[in-house]
């Protein structure tokens, strides 16, 4: 189903939506839905937003199955949070290049390198990652939680080279980095930036930290080429909050693409624009509308962590959670 149709749901729209709405009343399931998965699926979801947001939504829910769009991680990171219940996810390849850029046994030899150290893991990791970490953190609390950690202690902080340069620039701090990134976000380019910034000049400038671009709309900010106040390097869910209080009519947004239909449909008084239309995850992309409905019919497909793995991931995640 092409993301054009999507984005104007009509009678096949709304004859797909019934099915799967009962579908899931019979299945007891909560549908949560990442922020770039495509429209028809946003916009069917019980709720849409960042893995670890919605994993913690789904936990508070009374469903006895939650059916996870996104990538394996996030359905994992759910079934981490609520063992009892049954995870399912509608396409089991759908992975993650970033997540993908560290096992748990290359974590291990490194730790082994690093006596001591306080490890941070991001939450884009494997549920076996998480459970050799010391503490989780997503692209919003990354930078509270390393300032959290005693000044004395070396941080071993992965999987994303590019948050963790955005961390080293607020805290001032030098961490040891795991050299991963996301290709999706990797591949917007300083390039990319400038082309959209000359096209609108009045635009706000809204930057993922996983951006390796990042560092280049700073540094224009600090030559007054873009004014500080117009450029803010945030995650998706401070994208959204920061959308509802600017009054810019134009935003130029460097993320995955897929945010711009949720970005359009809470704030269709204002233009959003993709710092690069290619910016489109083929991971996210793989839980398509028919298979979010075979994933409900015929229970499938399910996630597992082992339990053991799943309690130790656990309490990084809670040692996150603790600071705020």
């Amino acid at each position: 189903m092409a993301t054009a149709e999507a984005e104007i749901p009509g009678l096949h729209y709304r004859q797909w939506a019934r099915e799967v709405r009962a579908l899931a009343a019979q299945q007891d399931a909560v549908i949560l839905a990442h922020s770039y998965q495509v429209p028809w699926i946003q916009e069917v979801a019980d709720f849409v937003g960042d893995s670890l947001e919605l994993s913690r939504q789904a936990a508070a829910t009374p469903a006895r199955v939650i059916v996870f769009c996104g990538v394996h991680f996030m359905a994992e990171t759910a079934k981490v949070l609520s063992p009892e219940r049954t995870v399912l996810i509608p396409d089991v390849a759908a992975g993650c290049s970033l997540a993908e850029t560290i096992t748990a046994a290359q974590l291990r030899a490194w730790k082994a390198e690093h006596p001591g150290a306080v490890v941070v893991a991001y939450v884009n990791t494997s549920a076996e990652v998480k459970a050799e970490s010391d503490y989780c953190c997503t692209s919003a609390n990354a930078v509270q939680v390393v300032e959290a950690i005693p000044a004395g202690n070396e941080v071993l902080f992965l999987p994303d080279m590019f948050l963790a340069a955005h961390v080293e620039r607020a805290t001032g701090r030098k961490l040891q980095v795991w050299m991963g990134e996301c290709h999706v976000h990797a591949g917007i380019e300083p390039s990319d930036l400038d082309a959209r910034l000359a096209e609108f000049p009045d635009a706000e400038l809204y930057i993922h930290p996983e951006c390796g671009c990042a560092s280049h709309a700073l540094w224009l900010a600090s030559t007054g080429a873009l004014p500080s106040g117009r450029t803010h390097v945030l995650g998706t869910a401070g994208m959204l909050r920061r959308a509802a209080e600017t009054d810019a009519r134009r935003v130029v947004v460097a993320t995955e693409t897929g945010l711009l239909h949720r970005l359009r449909t809470v704030q269709p008084e204002r233009e959003f624009i993709a710092a690069n239309e290619a910016a489109i995850c083929r991971y996210m992309k793989m839980i398509t509308p028919d298979k979010l409905l075979d994933s409900l019919r015929l229970m499938v497909h399910e996630v597992t962590v082992d339990p053991a793995v799943a309690e130790r991931a656990r309490l990084a995640i809670e040692r996150m959670v603790a600071i705020g």
